[in-house]
């Protein structure tokens, strides 16, 4: 295995991932920033993870919004 020290998203779970951005955001900021239903219409971080498992492109979305999330915190 390599280790991936540049690599933002090694090590951190989806559910991290998608905590932290709820934290940062809220359901109703993160909607705005991802145009996706299930962050609009009653949403729960159990439903957000089971779709975002099985749809890879609105995965990329919510990590590239994290990664961007994390390079302009300190």
């Amino acid at each position: 295995m390599s280790d991936q020290p540049k690599n933002p998203l090694h090590g951190v779970t989806l559910e991290a991932i998608l905590n932290r951005l709820v934290a940062e955001y809220g359901w109703d900021g993160l909607a705005k920033r991802i145009d996706i239903r299930c962050f609009k219409s009653d949403p729960s971080i159990k439903s957000s993870l089971t779709f975002l498992r099985k749809t890879p492109w609105a995965r990329e979305k919510v990590e590239g919004l994290y990664v961007k999330l994390m390079r302009s915190k300190p």
